[in-house]
C-alpha cells in the first residue's frame, strides 16, 4: 500500500515539475519579447557579415574582426600600441559552422595562410535584439557587434 501511494506521489509531482517548466518558460519569452531579444534567427544570412569586438586597455587596444563568407572564416586581431602608436596584426583562416540552435563556431587553423598547430577556436551565440545583430561568446561572454550597425548613420 506505501509503495502504491509512493509511486502516486511521483507521478503527479513529477507533472507538477512539467507544469511548473512550462510557465517559467513562458514568462522568459515574455520577458526577452519586451527586451526585444529575437530567438528565432534561421531567416537571417550571415554571409557577407562583419563583427567587430573592440577592448581597451591601459597600454593597447585590441580590435577583433570575424568576416564570414559562406562557410569560410577570417578572423583578424588588431593590436594598436598606444605608446608607440604602432600596429601589428595577426590574420587567421578557417571555417565556419551554424548550428539549426543559433551556434556559430569558427575554427581558424591557418595563420596568414600556412596551418597552426593550436587552432583558434570560438563558439558564438547569434542574437538579435531591437533589430541589432550580434555575437555572443559562449565562452566569455563577450559581444561581437555587426559592422553596419557601427557604420550607420
Amino acid at each position: 500500500m506505501n509503495k502504491i501511494f509512493l509511486a502516486l506521489l511521483m507521478c503527479f509531482c513529477a507533472l507538477g515539475l512539467k507544469a511548473q517548466y512550462g510557465s517559467i518558460n513562458e514568462i522568459l519569452d515574455r520577458l526577452e519579447e519586451r527586451r526585444g531579444i529575437n530567438r528565432d534567427l534561421k531567416h537571417i544570412n550571415l554571409d557577407d557579415t562583419k563583427f567587430v569586438l573592440i577592448k581597451d586597455f591601459e597600454d593597447h587596444t585590441e580590435r577583433n574582426i570575424i568576416i564570414i563568407k559562406g562557410n569560410i572564416a577570417t578572423y583578424v586581431e588588431l593590436f594598436d600600441d598606444k605608446r608607440s602608436g604602432m600596429t601589428s596584426s595577426n590574420i587567421f583562416s578557417g571555417d565556419v559552422v551554424r548550428t539549426k540552435h543559433n551556434i556559430l563556431s569558427v575554427r581558424a587553423d591557418k595563420l596568414e595562410g600556412e596551418r597552426i598547430a593550436a587552432p583558434v577556436i570560438k563558439s558564438l551565440l547569434i542574437t538579435q535584439q531591437k533589430k541589432m545583430l550580434y555575437l555572443i561568446d559562449v565562452n566569455t561572454g563577450e559581444r561581437w557587434i555587426s559592422e553596419d550597425i557601427l557604420t550607420k548613420k
